[in-house]
């Protein structure tokens, strides 16, 4: 009796304790910030690259305030009430798996594998006083587990545009997965840090999806573009 109110007393306590990750912001189309509005078409039907071509990227509004909720979600996962009973390998699946970063390095990575130069540019007046071969508007969104869902959800999208800002067309990657809730009282602390990682491999699935489909936009095919080399699709 004594174990079993015990166990019910922790698992309360580390639900309590979840409740602290932050929420993943909408998912909103934030372009129209950035471009005039309505934008052209391009002539072209693929995107240009190559040693000689010049890329300029800015990253949307939303991969901004996407950025934020990670890292939030990496400083409060498993912090206030309850904190000295959260078990350091859930608390550590928390952080290992919200990266900030992770998607803008590999899509940037991906990018510069392309093109002759890529820079990354604070904001749209800076980029068109470049005025590169090629602009980039990279858009990410995430989506991670609270105490409230256990759904994941990762997305990744580059919306490309020629020299006259024209559009051309957007490489995208999507992956989302329905878990069990995590903190169900049935759960040892084996399977919930087990049902955390799979956040990461969401978010690695995404973007090797965005990484096919930006193979495809190039007017050149590319060899190696994935940053995770022989991965399972």
């Amino acid at each position: 009796m004594k174990l079993a109110l015990a166990s019910l007393l922790a698992v309360s306590v580390l639900a309590l304790s979840a409740c602290s990750v932050p929420t993943a912001p909408k998912a909103v189309s934030s372009l129209d910030t950035l471009l005039p509005h309505p934008t052209g078409r391009s002539s072209a039907t693929q995107v240009k690259s190559g040693p000689g071509v010049s890329l300029g990227i800015v990253y949307s509004p939303s991969t901004q305030t996407n950025r934020e909720y990670l890292r939030d979600y990496q400083s409060n996962a498993g912090t206030g009430f309850g904190q000295s009973l959260l078990v350091q390998p859930i608390h550590d699946a928390y952080v290992a798996t919200s990266k900030p970063d992770m998607a803008v390095e590999w899509v940037n990575a991906s990018l510069q594998r392309q093109f002759g130069s890529v820079t990354v540019y604070p904001d749209m007046q800076s980029l068109r006083a470049a005025k590169p071969d090629v602009t980039a508007i990279v858009d990410t969104h995430s989506q991670l587990i609270t105490s409230r869902s256990s759904d994941i959800k990762a997305d990744v999208s580059a919306d490309f545009y020629d020299a006259q800002l024209n559009y051309i067309g957007t490489a995208k990657g999507s992956e989302a997965r329905e878990l069990t809730p995590v903190w169900a009282d049935f759960k040892r602390s084996e399977e919930i840090v087990a049902d955390i990682n799979q956040q990461q491999d969401v978010q690695i699935r995404a973007l090797q999806k965005f990484d096919q489909s930006l193979s495809h936009l190039l007017v050149r095919p590319a060899d190696k573009i994935s940053m995770l080399e022989n991965l399972p699709y």
